[in-house]
């Protein structure tokens, strides 16, 4: 199995494909695109199906990671509130990006209207061999990611060295 893309929802389309590209370095596959409800193209069917009757549209843009993860963002034309991330609640609350860029990613996705969380944190503060630093941030639209400066394997294995 592979990660192919996560979808998130914006609140400014044109705001957030600047977020993502300029802040966190990621490539445009599809720039804002519009998409209306209609019932004659296999995309138009499977957004009612996803989206449900009278969605009244939305913009869509496509973004890609260095190595090809995929970030699919929504702009829906109603349904335009600020969601507050409910941690007592089942589902995906965040998603994770790896950079060789730590300190000034965050300083760019604060440049660029994001959050920082909290402060930056070493995985294994007690061994100066293991460098694995992490931290919480959120785009200007409040969904929250994550930044690691090494790879998910070297920051959770326990030979990492």
């Amino acid at each position: 199995m592979k990660m192919n893309h996560v979808g998130l929802m914006v609140g400014n389309m044109d705001k957030a494909v600047e977020f993502y590209t300029k802040a966190l370095g990621l490539k445009i596959v599809m720039n804002n695109t519009k998409v209306i409800e209609e019932r004659e193209t296999a995309i138009g069917k499977m957004c009612i199906a996803v989206f449900g009757e009278g969605f009244k549209g939305f913009n869509i843009a496509h973004l890609l990671t260095t190595d090809g993860i995929g970030i699919e963002l929504f702009e829906m034309k109603e349904r335009q509130e600020r969601h507050d991330v409910d941690f007592t609640r089942l589902g995906i609350f965040h998603f994770c990006l790896q950079t060789d860029d730590f300190e000034a990613a965050i300083a760019r996705t604060e440049e660029f209207g994001g959050k920082v969380r909290m402060d930056i944190m070493r995985y294994h503060p007690e061994d100066d061999s293991k460098q694995a630093k992490m931290v919480y941030l959120e785009d200007p639209f409040g969904n929250l990611f994550e930044l690691y400066s090494h790879s998910y394997e070297e920051t959770y294995a326990s030979d990492y060295e």
